[in-house]
């Protein structure tokens, strides 16, 4: 694979869930050194979500630097803006540091917010607090989704009419700012230049399914069913965010309805898979990824782009501007 064009900064490492993407930038970052991981996992975030979320152990932690694990209690609603915060200062100090910034994670929209130093609007949690309240009543969620298209077609035509989270993000900016959500930045459509070399590994559907189930009996037997169910009756409790983790959804209703665990897990293991194939429909329509092949050294291409990137690029400054 050619690395004609790589541009000096950091390099992205992208991949749907079970891909072997993180296996693949510990191994690289063990042979290079002074490659620090950035976590672009939208789960990984929270404190005592450890196995389904395939986190990283402590111990790998402590030899291979990771960042943006752990930082947010299971009970917040961990937001695109935090995250963005977050992300700035990682990058920050690995430049500091004179390192090298590893992105990997397979959180589609946290990606493109660091590669493409998007600006993100701002919040207003009045508007957002309302919003939600219609949301819970009978109907709520396709009225809001048709006031959406009145009042920005763009964003209500990008947007499925059931999720619920972007829907009343869309209408919290639209309403909040006094311009359509759609107008902030030229949108997700829009590939253009980059700091990051985005390198992927390609989807093999056959694979990834069979890892998928494998990694929830590996889960299971570690104690993922304890894990989910200490999570439950923690104090202070789980917000709708973390709730939505793939695994930990599905298992809280074994723990807390009586669900059968057999059925739940099997929710699980569909749930992911279907998860899995949304994500390379998103990452392939990504002109600018260099896809790795099946035939070469994926070490060596990665370890490449890294030394052909130099040293980290630091903090986008539009990050700066996330609230």
């Amino acid at each position: 694979m050619s690395l004609e064009g790589v541009r000096a900064g950091g390099v992205a490492l992208v991949g749907t869930t079970a891909s072997g993407k993180s296996d693949l930038a510990v191994a690289v970052a063990r042979r290079l050194g002074q490659v620090e991981l950035v976590s672009m996992d939208s789960m990984s975030v929270y404190r005592e979500m450890d196995l389904a979320t395939a986190k990283p152990s402590p111990a790998l932690r402590a030899e291979v630097p990771h960042h943006l694990v752990d930082v947010a209690d299971p009970s917040e609603d961990y937001s695109l803006a935090r995250f963005a915060g977050e992300a700035r200062r990682a990058l920050e100090g690995i430049a500091v540091r004179g390192g090298r910034a590893l992105l990997v994670g397979g959180t589609g929209l946290y990606v493109r917010t660091v590669v493409d130093q998007l600006s993100l609007p701002g919040r207003w949690p009045d508007v957002a607090a309302e919003l939600d309240a219609r949301a819970d009543r009978p109907g709520g969620l396709p009225e809001l989704h048709r006031r959406l298209t009145t009042l920005d077609p763009v964003a209500a035509g990008r947007i499925e009419p059931t999720n619920r989270r972007r829907v009343v993000r869309a209408l919290e900016v639209t309403l909040g700012s006094g311009r359509p959500f759609s107008s902030f930045g030229p949108g997700l459509q829009a590939y253009g230049p980059t700091p990051f070399a985005i390198i992927g590994v390609p989807f093999d559907p056959p694979a990834v399914d069979r890892r998928i189930a494998e990694r929830f009996d590996g889960w299971l037997a570690a104690g993922l069913v304890e894990e989910v169910r200490h999570l439950a009756g923690r104090t202070g409790g789980l917000s709708r965010t973390a709730r939505q983790a793939l695994g930990y959804r599905e298992l809280l209703a074994h723990v807390e309805s009586g669900v059968p665990l057999e059925r739940c897990v099997a929710d699980a293991v569909r749930a992911t898979r279907r998860f899995a194939r949304r994500q390379w429909a998103w990452f392939r329509r990504d002109p600018r990824i260099r896809w790795l092949r099946v035939d070469e050294d994926r070490e060596a291409t990665l370890l490449a782009a890294l030394v052909a990137t130099g040293g980290s690029p630091g903090a986008p400054a539009v990050l700066g501007a996330a609230r």
